[in-house]
């Protein structure tokens, strides 16, 4: 018994080795070309998975679409194999999942919550004691499968309606949307006729004066995205934000990929502005690759990205 638990571990731990290969593989490249601009796409769209996962998932899918095991380009819906049966739908013959990290939760119980050495696991079926309080903590990653929908077969899929904008102008609603969580966040939108008065920036956070200022001589669309990219320093960026990296160029890469995310969401193509952005001030880093700053920067822009998206 010991030997086959330990066979089934050296097992797991090897899916995971390859997995992080093929994770810094994905990354690899996406800061030069439009590579990267597809995959924040793709992950304005999985907003409920890791950016670790998102990743996976669509590098997974263009290797089936290179051999030819699916017939579209990009992924779109995803599921587990009882996810889809349960939609009506089954997972095609011969198709193989694409491998993703997926939690391995365990209990744990103490009745003095604030004291971090007290917490104690339960055993299954073990219920805590009087006074104990009980929660569920992650305690590692092990190896799962989803199928997109292009490998199944059954039910239709209803679309999800999406806005269709001109070239140069902004979703109606957003700009007022993202000023009120600005606003909520003690500071000011202020707007200003030309890049002459805010260091021929495009816009600029002060966190002295708590002010976000945004330049009035672009397109719509311009001005909102560069609104999006000021919130992103607000919520990630302050002062008094302890996981503020205090780099100035891995804080423009998450911000500028929060206002991606945010920007595609909405139907917005920040392409060709947010591309060679992110990949200039990624090199700016030391001691770390743009792959690795770009790398490091998905988790936490994706994140910040879906709290903007979910109010």
């Amino acid at each position: 018994m010991a030997k086959k638990w330990e066979e089934a571990r050296v097992a797991r731990e090897a899916k995971l080795d390859g997995l992080q290969e093929r994770l810094v593989g994905a990354v690899d490249g996406l800061v030069t070309g439009e590579d990267w601009q597809r995959a924040m796409t793709f992950a304005a769209r999985f907003r409920s998975r890791s950016f670790n996962n998102t990743l996976l998932i669509w590098s997974q899918h263009l290797d089936a679409f290179d051999s030819g095991r699916v017939s579209v380009a990009e992924p779109s819906y995803v599921a587990g194999f009882r996810q889809w049966q349960t939609l009506g739908r089954q997972v095609d013959k011969g198709q193989s999942g694409y491998m993703i990290f997926a939690p391995v939760t365990a209990r744990f119980a103490s009745a003095t919550p604030a004291d971090a050495a007290s917490w104690r696991r339960l055993q299954r079926g073990e219920k805590p004691r009087a006074g104990e309080v009980a929660r569920s903590k992650i305690i590692g990653v092990k190896p799962a499968y989803v199928w997109d929908v292009s490998q199944t077969s059954g039910n239709p899929i209803p679309e999800r309606p999406g806005p269709v904008l001109l070239e140069g102008e902004a979703p109606d609603g957003l700009w007022e949307g993202l000023a009120t969580q600005i606003d909520a966040r003690g500071f000011t939108v202020v707007q200003v006729p030309h890049e002459g008065m805010i260091h021929g920036a495009n816009g600029l956070t002060d966190y002295g004066a708590n002010t976000v200022t945004v330049r009035e001589n672009m397109s719509p669309a311009a001005q909102v995205k560069t609104l999006t990219h000021e919130l992103a320093h607000v919520m990630l960026h302050g002062t008094n934000n302890p996981d503020a990296s205090g780099h100035r160029g891995v804080g423009e890469v998450e911000a500028e990929s929060v206002a991606l995310i945010v920007g595609a969401a909405h139907g917005m193509d920040t392409t060709g502005y947010t591309i060679p952005y992110v990949t200039g001030w990624a090199s700016t880093v030391k001691d770390s690759s743009p792959v690795e700053v770009v790398q490091a920067a998905g988790e936490r822009a994706r994140k910040t990205a879906t709290e903007i998206l979910d109010q």
